[in-house]
């Protein structure tokens, strides 16, 4: 098996480097070819790849783990908007209101399906949280783009796959696997209140000390210089382990740290026309280091913003050819029951969009952004991820097929729309909303 995964893996990474540039020139996204790949290598085709969501589920959780937490933290270095910006308040909304307004729906979507009230919890908890590993061309350009669109899709998949997470666990709950506390008190006083706020402290805090301790050890005592990918990977681990240690959400804690980075870099640099700024190319090598250790804080702080995301962005791409590889071969063929096929149009065609012009029916979107919003609500890993750590925790029951059929016909029918759309409409947008500005 491990030599197999090499085999693939190195491939895929020499096809889609080298035709690249040509592909973004398609309506086709790199992740449908990712899914396409893990399809053929899986058992209905070739059967290089043989897993079972029941028996391999605790490394489906990992994996998929893993990607998440490198792309909520890339998100979070992204926003660069203060967090009194009114900018804020649409992705908060949408990562609040309308993703519980999708959950309702979806749970009523699965009762009306034959599924009890704790599966159909489960269903809508594990396809509520939109994707921020697949969804980069809807994302932000840059830390300096403040369009709101954008930005919204932005701060939303990075906000809701920890917001998610009560949902998940109240579904584990009424299904017996976990404890929700008389009148399901434990769940709202720790499972909600604590782990959430308490995750978004814990990263933040963190975040914001780590920042300033770099820059502090760089520009007084020319220490921490460069190794930006052992810091990026070690802030990450200490973020996550300490905020699962004190029994918070750890995607909200990356996802803070994140912007914690991104606020030192903004308070040291608040003027900046550009946030990332490219080194010299005709000083830039493997061995720089970035700017001498006497350098002033903004030079110190965007440069450590810069590097750090350059190096999780290139992360999140090969964790995103992994994971995705798992998912596509995964998928069966029987699958595409009626009951999948209701779930997943049903969520991209109408619980979506109702969700989100509910939602956004007072923010000062305008129309074409309103669909767009509506529009790209991609699935993907994040997905996955809620449905592996079910299983994992026990969720493996007959009445749960529906639901992994659900999620996995879902997955696949966003990568392949969301992912065919997303390059022509998003040009579109760009030429003629950069024309109306």
């Amino acid at each position: 098996m491990f030599i197999t995964w090499c085999l693939i893996v190195g491939v895929l990474l020499i096809v889609i480097g080298l035709t690249d540039t040509l592909r973004q020139e398609l309506p086709v996204s790199a992740a449908a070819l990712y899914l396409l790949a893990g399809y053929l290598l899986g058992p209905e085709v070739y059967g290089l790849l043989n897993l079972r969501l029941a028996d391999d589920a605790r490394l489906l959780e990992r994996v998929s783990e893993g990607a998440v937490l490198i792309s909520l933290f890339a998100v979070g270095l992204r926003l660069r908007a203060p967090l009194g910006d009114r900018l804020w308040r649409t992705p908060l909304l949408m990562a609040s209101v309308a993703m519980v307004l999708t959950i309702g729906m979806l749970v009523g979507i699965g009762v009306g399906l034959g599924l009890s009230l704790g599966g159909a919890v489960l269903l809508a908890a594990v396809l509520a949280p939109t994707d921020p590993v697949l969804a980069s061309e809807v994302q932000v350009q840059h830390s300096l783009d403040r369009d709101r669109l954008r930005f919204s899709l932005t701060g939303e998949g990075g906000l809701n796959d920890g917001a998610a997470f009560p949902f998940v666990m109240l579904a584990l709950g009424l299904l017996g696997l976990h404890e929700l506390g008389p009148q399901g008190l434990r769940w709202w006083g720790v499972d909600v209140l604590w782990a959430i706020l308490g995750g978004v402290g814990i990263g933040w805090l963190l975040g914001f000390l780590f920042s300033r301790a770099v820059v502090y050890l760089r520009r007084e005592q020319e220490q921490a210089l460069g190794m930006e990918s052992f810091l990026t990977l070690g802030l990450i681990a200490l973020t996550y382990g300490l905020a699962l240690s004190m029994q918070t959400y750890g995607f909200l804690a990356v996802f803070a740290a994140g912007l914690a980075m991104r606020h030192v870099e903004r308070k040291d640099n608040p003027n900046a026309k550009t946030a990332d700024p490219a080194p010299d190319p005709k000083s830039a090598t493997v061995s720089d280091v970035g700017p001498p250790a006497s350098a002033r804080p903004a030079q110190a702080s965007a440069y450590m913003a810069k590097a750090v995301l350059d190096f999780t962005l290139d992360l999140e791409k090969l964790a995103e050819l992994t994971v995705m590889v798992l998912i596509g071969s995964l998928v069966q063929r029987a699958a595409f029951t009626a009951a999948s096929l209701a779930v997943a149009v049903g969520l991209i065609f109408v619980v979506r969009p109702i969700a989100i012009y509910v939602t956004t029916l007072w923010l000062p979107l305008t129309g074409a952004q309103r669909r767009l919003a509506a529009w790209f609500g991609v699935r993907g890993i994040g997905s996955m991820y809620y449905l592996a750590y079910a299983m994992a925790h026990g969720a493996g029951t007959q009445e749960t097929a529906l639901v992994t059929d659900a999620v996995l016909v879902t997955i696949v029918l966003s990568v392949l729309l969301h992912g065919s759309t997303a390059t022509p409409i998003m040009r579109l947008y760009r030429r003629t909303w950069g024309a109306r500005r």
